[in-house]
């Protein structure tokens, strides 16, 4: 059974009482998802500020009770991205459903709307630990940045990007080991990082993220997708733009 986090309650529920499906997501134990979640129309899914603390709230509670780790987030105005690791798949979805029952009617009640919030079910990714999950890392945080909602990452207040850059504490976060490699201690790996985030991402990097997570393949090298293909027997490669080529076509 898939995500029902994105879907209304009524939507939620008729999908898991039927018994609904599609097409299963690519997740592997303990390699980490970047997730996107967008409002729908690309509404407002955060107002204020008790909006952004009552879905860390939320988010923080369910992946807490499902053992997920989340390694970075960012909550913009009207989507969201983490970046998480998983003890087995399904469990993220069933998180995301207990996230959307009790973010969405909250929501509702106090802005005084009704219906969906969120813009279908949310993506997911699949990312190489090596370098991959570090970009991935550095492109959520720099999210408000790239918006001009930011002059810099740690300035923008509902984001991972003061805890990875050792600014504070932030409980829901939980360090990915590609991170903790940075450095001896916690001092070397803030600088460290600082300097990745400092040199800003790459034309390259932002397309292949940005495909991968819209089209939810599996983001790495060419090694790491031959593995997931063979272990899911899914395709993972991203598909270029426009109709596939029939055979006998050139």
């Amino acid at each position: 059974m898939d995500s029902c986090g994105a879907e209304s309650d009524v939507a939620c529920s008729f999908r898991t009482r039927f018994g609904m499906p599609r097409r299963p997501r690519l997740e592997m134990p303990g390699v980490p998802l970047h997730l996107t979640h967008r409002g729908v129309n690309r509404a407002a899914t955060f107002l204020d500020d008790e909006d952004f603390q009552r879905y860390l709230g939320c988010l923080a509670a369910a992946f807490t009770e499902r053992g997920i780790a989340l390694h970075a987030y960012v909550l913009m105005s009207n989507h969201v991205h983490l970046l998480l690791t998983t003890p087995a798949p399904g469990v993220l979805s069933t998180a995301m459903c207990q996230v959307g029952r009790r973010y969405v009617p909250a929501f509702n009640r106090r802005h005084g709307r009704t219906g969906t919030l969120w813009e279908g079910r949310f993506k997911s990714c699949l990312v190489d630990s090596e370098r991959y999950v570090l970009s991935v890392h550095r492109y959520i945080e720099l999210n408000p940045v790239r918006a001009a909602m930011s002059e810099t990452a740690e300035a923008y207040r509902w984001s991972s990007a003061g805890s990875s850059l050792g600014l504070g504490e932030d409980p829901r976060v939980t360090f990915h080991p590609a991170y903790l490699e940075l450095g001896a201690d916690a001092t070397e790996r803030a600088r460290v990082y600082r300097e990745w985030l400092d040199r800003g991402i790459g034309q390259d990097d932002l397309v292949a993220i940005r495909s991968h997570a819209r089209q939810e393949r599996a983001l790495g090298n060419p090694r790491f997708q031959t593995m997931v293909e063979r272990t899911l027997n899914r395709p993972v490669m991203v598909r270029p733009p426009g109709r596939p080529v029939k055979r006998g076509q050139s």
